[in-house]
């Protein structure tokens, strides 16, 4: 019985603060918590242990990502890539600092692929205080790096597009990407209708936004850990579990039905990693209307901003 009104206690406490996720945040309340051996003299007892920032290493590491992604696509390429990186890590680690919740700074992950990058991550304290924090640090992530995507891909196809025919292409020197809904709504509205036998053919600014579409959807996958995940869990609590349970398998049977075998170490690392999202402090914290409304849209961007299929076979003319 204790417990419920203190869950009713809590919910009406949240139920009459602002629903704006990027308000200002309360100090979190601080839990009576048993005094623990070792306390450092003046730390509270219900403080979490603060690990010691890094700073050279996320440096290093961000240096190197700079690098490599210019090697890939130019300085252009590596600008427009890095900056939307750079956004979405800086939406997790303001979130995280606005709700006292210890993070590292952003460790970006250099890789001589493709693109030049496997991403960024931040290392954060899993004992979020409650879904409302929850949810606010793993959507601002994505928020933040949308606009910066969204803008390279419309500047991108303004300015580097343009429809070439097929048979004027040599297929053995054009790697073919497979366009998500979205990419492909824009440029039939910015270059115009793809004529027949034709192939859109893009510059460095339009394949940033390619990638920053490709980062932003992958996040949003609600699968575990991901923001994604993070996004779910604030919105479903424990029923969230599963849902990403049902997510992962079905990903799994999708790639290997279809032959997507890129994603299989993705998959591996979720399946690791587990489907499932630890719990906050007080999940009986309330998400609120606009918040559930605005995680509803983010986790369908899923859809317009994915595709399975990345690399897609050239057809000899």
């Amino acid at each position: 019985m204790a417990s419920v009104m203190e869950e009713d206690r809590i919910e009406q406490s949240f139920a009459t603060q602002n629903d704006n996720p990027f308000a200002g945040a309360p100090a979190p309340r601080a839990e009576p918590a048993a005094a623990s051996q070792g306390a450092l003299a003046g730390e509270p007892s219900h403080a979490p242990p603060r690990p010691r920032p890094r700073r050279l290493l996320p440096l290093v590491l961000f240096v190197l990502t700079c690098f490599t992604t210019v090697a890939v696509g130019g300085y252009g390429y590596g600008l427009a890539v890095m900056t939307i990186l750079v956004c979405h890590e800086a939406g997790h680690f303001i979130q995280a600092r606005r709700y006292q919740v210890p993070a590292s700074f952003p460790f970006f992950i250099p890789m001589p692929n493709l693109i030049g990058t496997m991403g960024a991550v931040i290392a954060m304290d899993p004992r979020i205080h409650h879904r409302r924090a929850l949810f606010d640090i793993g959507m601002t992530g994505p928020l933040f790096g949308l606009l910066p995507t969204l803008i390279c891909c419309y500047v991108g196809l303004l300015t580097e597009a343009r429809w070439i025919a097929r048979a004027a292409i040599d297929s053995r020197d054009l790697l073919e990407l497979g366009d998500p809904l979205i990419f492909q709504w824009m440029a039939h509205a910015i270059v115009g209708p793809m004529p027949e036998g034709h192939i859109l053919t893009i510059g460095p600014i339009a394949m940033a936004g390619w990638v920053g579409l490709l980062v932003t959807s992958l996040n949003l996958i609600p699968i575990g850990q991901l923001d994604g995940g993070h996004i779910l869990y604030a919105m479903l609590g424990r029923r969230a579990h599963p849902v990403a349970l049902a997510l992962l398998v079905a990903a799994a049977v999708g790639a290997f039905t279809y032959g997507y075998y890129w994603w299989t170490p993705m998959i591996i690392l979720l399946a690791v990693f587990g489907p499932t999202h630890p719990p906050t402090r007080s999940d009986a914290v309330p998400l609120g209307r606009w918040r559930t409304l605005l995680g509803c849209c983010m986790l369908a961007f899923v859809i317009v901003g994915f595709t399975p299929n990345l690399f897609v076979n050239m057809p000899a003319p």
